[in-house]
């Protein structure tokens, strides 16, 4: 059997595993779907209304979509630092296995769990009136940057969950840096209303890009009111949407495969 062959086979073998513990802590499941059904039913009836109404649903679900997978990094993060802490990834560094199949197992899981999120918030998202307008083709590609940025970003909770020296160290890191990332976007509300500095940052935030590009993608307005974004990233939406998620993914894998070295060999 070839290497990367032996790879993926342990990289499954460890998903499963990952997957399973899902039974023991169903919460993990509630978290990640009750957060994102949470945040449609707040913006789209509480705050909706002064945003624009049905027009600013079909906004906001974009954008819910991002958010969604951007925080489900966060499970990347605790289950990682909790392998640490429990001793597990010493168990697995004993076993003839690849040494890349522990992180790779837990982004593809924590992948699989983001389709759950993602086809749970679509039905949520119908609900509430947001509607896919583009065509199929363009509807699955914007699925697929969707898991694209979401596999991003678990690369990204991979290293925080490393370097993390307690599982309630990762609980705090997993989620401070999302919070200012994500709501410095045109994830909820547009760019273009914030202070100068502030919109530059958001313009070129992948969250907000790859938020711009489903809203394309799907055919959904990118504003409420006014005119469509006319900076560079959006309006090369889904170039740049693709690219900032293998960006990522070049910068974080060789970054998490390093540190999970050096922790294994202590």
């Amino acid at each position: 059997m070839s290497a990367l062959a032996a790879s993926i086979r342990d990289s499954s073998v460890v998903a499963w595993r990952n997957l399973m513990n899902i039974k023991r802590n169903p919460d993990w499941l509630l978290s990640s779907t009750a957060q994102p059904i949470m945040f449609v039913l707040l913006f789209a009836y509480v705050f909706g209304g002064s945003l624009g109404g049905e027009a600013y649903r079909e906004f906001l679900i974009g954008g819910i979509f991002v958010q969604t997978v951007a925080f489900n990094s966060a499970f990347t993060v605790i289950g990682l630092a909790n392998d640490l802490n429990k001793g597990i990834v010493d168990r697995f560094r004993s076993l003839p296995m690849s040494r890349i199949a522990v992180l790779l197992g837990r982004t593809s899981s924590d992948l699989v769990i983001s389709v759950l999120t993602v086809v749970i918030m679509s039905a949520c998202g119908l609900l509430v009136g947001w509607r896919i307008r583009g065509s199929l083709f363009e509807a699955l590609l914007a699925f697929f940057i969707l898991l694209l940025f979401s596999f991003a970003m678990s690369w990204v909770g991979a290293f925080i969950g490393l370097i993390s020296r307690s599982v309630e160290v990762a609980q705090s890191a997993g989620l401070l840096w999302l919070f200012p990332v994500t709501f410095v976007s045109s994830a909820f509300v547009p760019a273009e209303a914030m202070p100068a500095p502030l919109r530059a940052f958001a313009e070129w935030n992948p969250i907000t890009v790859t938020a711009d590009a489903l809203r394309q993608l799907y055919g959904n307005p990118l504003r409420v009111t006014g005119p469509p974004p006319d900076s560079w990233p959006a309006q090369h939406a889904v170039l740049y949407s693709i690219g900032s998620a293998l960006v990522i993914l070049a910068i974080f894998m060789p970054l998490a495969v390093a540190r999970y070295r050096r922790v294994a060999s202590r």
